[in-house]
């Protein structure tokens, strides 16, 4: 890519992520009373965070099954009540100890 090509890109992705982020500010004025829309919007990071991370937790482990074992003892331990620092300790100490093991 020569350039030109790269700042034509930078600008095309800084104009595309303000316009998600600025439009929705102009386009609507005032509070959202449909209760689909507002908890379709509530659960939208929530969804975008797991989509994002769950893939992630299995593919970049040196085994699936490492990456499996982590993501449910996470589960489990975030279902019991512990917050976000322990859950990603537990989980990444899963995931090294059976990685060490498998090599």
């Amino acid at each position: 890519m020569d350039k030109h090509s790269i700042i034509i890109c930078i600008l095309l992705a800084i104009i595309t992520t303000n316009l998600i982020r600025v439009l929705p500010m102009l386009l609507i004025k005032g509070q959202i009373n449909n209760r689909f829309l507002r908890s379709f919007l509530y659960y939208v990071p929530y969804v975008t965070l797991a989509v994002m991370t769950f893939p992630s937790m299995i593919q970049t482990t040196m085994s699936p099954i490492s990456g499996i074992v982590a993501l449910v003892t996470g589960i489990i331990a975030a279902w019991r009540g512990m917050g976000l620092f322990p859950v990603a300790a537990i989980c990444c100490t899963i995931v090294y100890l059976m990685d060490s093991l498998i090599m």
